[in-house]
């Protein structure tokens, strides 16, 4: 089977599953904007899943590429899956206890000593969230798209139903004075919050619940000197995960810290968390692109036409990149309104958000030389760097222009890393990347905003009008310049 139809039919089940988890997922948006009309509400919500962040990728410590890798090269991959699996499950237990124990002390570190059972609950997510993770990626490394789709569906629908069980039925119910028995005694008004993240809890079980079988069946394999070699390959992608981190989410908690005293912080993080979200669509893009393509990249290795198809692939990724970036951009006036009318000031910050997932695309299909070559070392370097841009942009930055230092930081952080990469890559394994015209999409998809921007027609209707002419010719200029490519894809 040719090899990009084998990657384009995986992107598709990955973004089928990912599309219909996200706009399950992102109704909560929405739903969170008008259930927390405070924005500091919102703002803790999106503080706390930024520690979350962090310790996911901790708690994984780099374990699943690992497993794609070393089950790839095995005559016992049974073995490499059981391995992972039980040293996941050690760690995640010693996490546990952890957290159990030490939970107040946490939350009086971070500044939530009066909301502690937070940090519990989520620190019970993150175990097993890091659990499932190696069932997931198994579920990848077979091709199993449609159940790995399936499952991820499952785990965001129960999500969402008890978000609005919690936060929307019960007080309708108290408010029309309709008794519901316990649950009615239960429920606690100041506890909003909360109610988030036991949906997390509730879901996250669940979903594990689904690998049972297929963890126990896992046996007792495990071998000490397989999983030493693991280790060592996935330690600096577990520093390379953390520095990602800080580059994803490190700005919801500088803000905190960063902003004058006079500013609720909180709340700018509440404006800033929801704007963010707006530019779900290229995170999705990105998502559904790398879920299908991580195990792809090791298949195609032996290929002896791989460095051309690695090329190729981020041709094209490019090219619908732009695209999204466009549709999103020109059409602000429209996606605003996914979130409530008091987050709206904060819109500015979607086109470079935008940018920067973009720029983070780019640079996940720069890095397959070093996850080929095993010099992982590379990845927590780059990404160490373009932590290192996020921390100084949004400490320098943050104290004078507020939210959209965070936003530029981001943008800053993924170039950066982008062309590290990029060059540094050209010494050890030569890619013919089309370099010219990746640019030249590039600077015509900012270029179309920018113009757009400048012109500033008044009236939404004659300013989406002139919007959707952009871009319209700006496909015009894929066509005219990939009429043969495209012509040989539409027959495949």
């Amino acid at each position: 089977m040719n090899p990009l139809k084998q990657l384009a039919g995986q992107t598709v089940i990955y973004g089928f599953s990912s599309v219909g988890a996200r706009i399950i997922n992102f109704l909560l948006v929405p739903f969170y904007t008008r259930i927390f009309t405070d924005a500091a509400e919102y703002g803790i919500v999106n503080e706390l899943y930024a520690y979350v962040a962090f310790f996911i990728i901790i708690l994984t410590y780099g374990m699943e590429t690992a497993f794609f890798r070393f089950s790839s090269k095995s005559n016992e991959p049974d073995l490499v899956y059981s391995t992972a699996l039980k040293s996941i499950i050690f760690t995640s237990v010693i996490f546990t206890l952890l957290i159990w124990f030490f939970y107040p002390q946490i939350a009086l570190k971070i500044g939530y000593e009066d909301q502690k059972i937070f940090v519990l609950l989520l620190g019970m997510v993150l175990s097993v969230d890091a659990v499932a993770s190696i069932p997931f990626a198994r579920l990848r490394l077979r091709n199993s798209a449609l159940k790995f789709a399936l499952i991820k569906l499952f785990n965001i629908c129960i999500n969402v139903f008890f978000n609005i069980f919690f936060l929307l039925i019960i007080p309708w119910f108290l408010e029309n004075e309709i008794n519901i028995g316990f649950i009615g005694n239960l429920y606690d008004e100041n506890f909003r919050v909360g109610y988030v993240f036991i949906s997390n809890l509730i879901a996250s079980c669940l979903t594990l619940l689904w690998f049972l079988k297929d963890i126990v069946s896992s046996g007792y394999k495990f071998s000490m000197r397989l999983l030493k070699s693991m280790l060592f390959y996935a330690f600096p992608l577990l520093i390379a995960g953390l520095a990602g981190t800080v580059n994803e989410v490190l700005d919801r908690i500088m803000l905190r810290h960063r902003l004058p005293a006079d500013v609720d912080a909180l709340e700018q993080i509440g404006i800033y968390g929801a704007n963010v979200k707006i530019a779900v669509l290229m995170t999705l893009f990105i998502q559904m692109f790398r879920y299908a393509s991580e195990p792809f990249f090791f298949s195609q290795e032996k290929n002896k036409n791989s460095k051309v198809l690695y090329a190729t692939v981020l041709y094209y990724f490019v090219i619908a990149g732009v695209f999204v970036f466009l549709i999103i951009a020109l059409y602000i006036d429209l996606f605003k309104h996914i979130i409530g009318s008091d987050y709206h000031e904060g819109i500015k910050v979607v086109p470079v958000i935008l940018l920067g997932n973009l720029m983070l695309g780019i640079y996940f299909n720069l890095s397959v030389w070093y996850k080929l070559r095993e010099l992982t070392v590379f990845g927590a370097v780059f990404a160490f760097c373009g932590a290192l841009v996020t921390i100084l942009v949004n400490y320098y930055l943050i104290p004078h222009y507020g939210y959209m230092a965070s936003a530029w930081g981001h943008l800053l952080s993924y170039s950066f890393m982008v062309l590290l990469s990029y060059f540094v890559g050209r010494m050890y394994f030569q890619i013919p990347y089309n370099v010219k015209m990746i640019l030249f999409y590039l600077i015509c998809g900012i270029g179309f905003y920018l113009i757009s921007e400048i012109i500033k027609i008044e009236g939404n209707f004659y300013r989406l009008t002139l919007n959707t002419l952009f871009i319209v010719i700006f496909t015009v200029i894929v066509i005219i310049n990939e009429r043969g490519k495209l012509s040989e894809i539409l027959k495949s």
